[in-house]
């Protein structure tokens, strides 16, 4: 995947087109602009400005601007235009994992099927804070070409984070496919309870059975049915959401960022009366 310091001359040109030239270059101008240490006190109530935004985006020497910079956009109203999802596509092979971690998030917001390409490579990536945001992003994305790569996430032998494993459990329930089903139901042996519960749902919405956690009922009633989809659930992912604390009642661009429920980009919507899950 490209660097962040290698952004495609096409997305440069357009962000700065964006922004009547408040930023310019492939390397973009990081120099111009007031830098988040030199506002007042004051501009902290007043909402994020995009340009600011996207000067830290693409900052080529602070990662932790670049972190900031990515989030703001991809939480923004106008964070889903096209030029900032590649934007996202080129900063998902930032040197910085927490950079890294955010790209993958605002694709699972914002891209389109095709990217869970660039999420699989995610799940394999060195860092489990970028592991657990793929995993994360592709309950967003629905592309039966990362189906084998979630079965290796969400086994205990291939990947040791459990948080990962508990993700990708999630996102394998938007998946009727006998082979998920059987690896569902081995991750109801790992070590992990949050990864059990995970994969139960997900075995749950899928087949419309509930055997808890008892991977031997699963599989005897796997062995004796002919359509084990027969009773599916339709798959909607999970979402943030969270009560404002008061003083983000008062500061209307400061609320909580809760989100909606839907279904995956790629998958088709429910009909509203088909039972739902995550």
């Amino acid at each position: 995947m490209p660097s962040v310091r290698a952004i495609p001359s096409a997305v440069c040109a357009a962000l700065t087109a964006a922004f009547g030239g408040a930023v310019t270059g492939c390397g973009l101008d990081v120099a111009g602009g007031s830098s988040l240490d030199q506002q007042s006190v004051l501009t902290i109530f007043a909402p994020p400005d995009p340009a600011e935004a996207a000067r830290w985006a693409a900052d080529p020497y602070d990662p932790d601007k670049r972190q900031r910079g990515t989030l703001l956009l991809a939480t923004a109203p106008w964070g889903g235009e096209p030029v900032y999802v590649d934007f996202y596509r080129a900063a998902a092979g930032d040197e910085d994992a927490a950079v890294r971690a955010v790209a993958m998030m605002a694709l699972g917001r914002h891209g389109a099927p095709e990217d869970a390409a660039i999420l699989v490579q995610g799940l394999t990536d060195s860092e489990p804070v970028v592991r657990r945001a793929a995993a994360r992003a592709l309950q967003r994305l629905h592309n039966p070409a990362a189906v084998d790569a979630l079965l290796r996430a969400v086994d205990e032998r291939r990947e040791e984070d459990p948080e990962t494993r508990a993700a990708a459990a999630v996102a394998l329930g938007q998946y009727a496919d006998p082979e998920v089903v059987q690896g569902l139901i081995a991750a109801l042996r790992d070590r992990r309870l949050l990864v059990n519960r995970a994969a139960r749902d997900s075995l749950t919405l899928l087949t419309g059975q509930d055997f808890g956690l008892d991977d031997g009922a699963w599989l005897e009633w796997t062995g004796r049915t002919a359509d084990l989809f027969a009773g599916r659930g339709r798959y909607v992912y999970p979402v943030y959401r969270r009560s404002p604390f008061l003083w983000e009642q008062l500061i209307p661009w400061m609320r909580p960022p809760n989100e909606t429920a839907s279904v995956p980009a790629g998958m088709t919507p429910p009909t509203p009366d088909a039972p739902t899950g995550g």
